[in-house]
């Protein structure tokens, strides 16, 4: 258990060995399905802080906690005494005397779960920081392609859509390729950042030969709550060129599948035909968003499953 009593920031901070430990970890889990309770992190007390609005992030972790039986606290930005004027520091210490073993925080801000660890000796999971990066979403798509394919080492993923201000692209290029997996990043120029093929990726701004001969093909939604200015001329055209339809999966390899953090804007990046058919396995990453965050979880805290 090398990741028992570290934080996890990002994905950078894991070894292969981590993560396939994390993976069978889940796998465990899942097996054992969604009725079995556990009491490995009876006793101890984890914080969802969320300054961003969450449903899949949100109540995946809190699902996850209350099933190795842990205590859960929901601190909601909005109702806190944040807007009576407190500071950052004061409610987290605040929160700290009421024992909270580990905090699991959701920012607007790059970089948030880094500060709130200067003012906290418990465990910190970064639930999405601005544009940075999500790790346990990369997490959970990497064991979803592993659980799929047996494998991440030599599959092929293309990601299509808003890279530039997506934090589970961020994320997923680096523990994809740090686990043997080639990226392929594609979508309008606007979207793509600056140098990212020094990440080990290879972009293409067309979405066709990108898919091409591709075992993953994941969707992202187009964030415009980031966009600060145009970089498209609108949505209708957007879905024309670089939309994953139906004749676009046909590029990809015949048993491949389509992925989706969510949530989804059908008819921008994806339409029904792909989102709801038999390859697509958006709602798996879902199930299997509780079964990794139990793992990462439990062996974080030092959990004994019996």
């Amino acid at each position: 258990m090398s990741i028992l009593g570290k934080d996890l920031f990002d994905v950078d901070v894991l070894t292969a060995d981590d993560v396939m430990s994390i993976f069978q970890m889940a796998k465990e889990f899942k097996e054992s399905g969604f009725a079995k309770k556990w009491t490995s992190l009876k006793g101890k007390t984890i914080c969802t802080l969320f300054f961003e609005s969450s449903t899949r992030t949100r109540i995946s972790f809190e699902i996850a906690a209350r099933r190795l039986g842990s205590d859960v606290v929901n601190f909601t930005a909005s109702t806190s005494a944040l807007n009576k004027g407190e500071s950052f520091k004061d409610t987290v210490k605040t929160l700290d005397a009421m024992g909270i073993d580990l905090y699991v925080i959701r920012h607007s801000e790059p970089g948030s779960p880094m500060m709130l660890k200067k003012y906290t000796q418990s465990l910190v999971i970064n639930a999405g920081d601005g544009i940075r990066g999500h790790p346990t979403q990369a997490i959970l798509d990497a064991y979803t392609m592993w659980e799929k394919f047996g494998k991440l080492e030599g599959l092929k993923v293309t990601i299509v859509g808003d890279i530039f201000h997506s934090r589970v692209a961020r994320s997923n290029v680096k523990l994809l390729t740090s686990m043997g997996a080639d990226v392929i990043l594609t979508g309008p120029a606007t979207l793509i950042p600056l140098n990212v093929e020094n990440y080990g990726v290879k972009v293409s701004y067309d979405v066709k030969k990108a898919v091409s001969n591709s075992d993953i093909v994941m969707g992202l939604r187009m964030q415009l709550e980031r966009q600060n200015s145009t970089f498209f001329s609108s949505l209708d055209e957007y879905n024309e060129f670089y939309g994953i339809t139906p004749e676009i999966m046909k590029y990809a390899k015949p048993n491949s599948i389509f992925m989706h953090p969510g949530p989804m804007n059908r008819g921008v990046e994806v339409i029904e035909s792909v989102s709801d058919s038999d390859s697509s396995f958006v709602e798996e990453q879902v199930k299997n968003g509780v079964f990794v965050r139990m793992a990462l979880l439990n062996q974080m805290l030092g959990g004994v499953v019996e």
